[in-house]
């Protein structure tokens, strides 16, 4: 049975999608099935960052029992696999976001992993999404109202009896206008499992619609989600001679 990983922060717009593609496909490359859920209803951008915005059926059909789970999985090019949400304006309404919890524990009995990219605040599928949730990794900046958010999101997540695997800190300068890492550490009562560093790599990514770890393998944060994925699967950090070279495909 897979772990079901759910990827939240309270707050948008803080690299939320970004951890998942990446923490997803850095353990694919560990040689790990996984699956990438966009439960990010209402906005979602999984499907629009990996070059499938259009699919004929997303996890919108499956919540609304029109298609089954297994029809809403679709493979990447790098053999991660993901379950998209529908970006049409028509499938908005009238999902039962209840069926999440069945729907993760489904696909759990197909991979290792599932990844899912949780919506921002504390709506009904957000609660849903957590309670989906083996375990949850919160996404933060190192800014004062995201770190704010991120506490509220760990309060909510604790208050349903879930386990905070760690926090991971986005957009990362070293700047002394940010919030000290021990602050962050301090405030949201967690371990910060990894530090990703502001990195035009990201966008550059982001356009060619595909996750920075096969984009950019040799950035910084290519290494960084890398060293994530082996503390997630409890692995010593340690990137074996030929690594790089292998992830550029020489």
């Amino acid at each position: 049975m897979a772990r079901i990983i759910v990827i939240n922060s309270g707050k948008g717009g803080v690299g939320k999608t970004t951890t998942a593609i990446n923490l997803g496909a850095s353990l694919n490359k560990l040689n790990r099935e996984v699956i990438i859920v966009d439960a990010n209803l209402n906005t979602p951008n999984i499907g629009l960052q990996l070059g499938a915005p259009i699919v004929p059926i997303t996890l919108n059909h499956v919540l609304k029992g029109k298609a089954e789970i297994s029809e809403a999985i679709y493979e990447h090019a790098s053999g991660t696999k993901i379950v998209p949400s529908s970006l049409s304006i028509k499938e908005l309404t009238k999902f039962n976001t209840k069926k999440i919890p069945e729907i993760a524990r489904e696909l759990a009995t197909m991979c290792d992993y599932v990844i899912i990219d949780s919506a921002a605040g504390f709506g009904d599928e957000v609660i849903a999404v957590v309670e989906a949730a083996d375990e949850i990794i919160i996404v933060t900046n190192p800014e004062m109202p995201a770190v704010t958010d991120a506490l509220k999101a760990v309060k909510v997540a604790r208050s349903m009896g879930k386990e905070i695997n760690g926090v991971i800190v986005t957009r990362h300068n070293n700047a002394k206008y940010e919030m000290p890492l021990s602050s962050i550490k301090s405030m949201l009562e967690a371990q910060i499992i990894g530090v990703i560093p502001e990195d035009k790599a990201v966008k550059e990514a982001l356009n060619m619609r595909d996750a920075v770890c096969h984009t950019h393998p040799r950035s910084r944060v290519s290494r960084k989600y890398y060293e994530i994925a082996c503390k997630v699967d409890g692995r010593k950090v340690v990137v074996p001679r030929g690594f790089l070279s292998r992830l550029m495909g020489n």
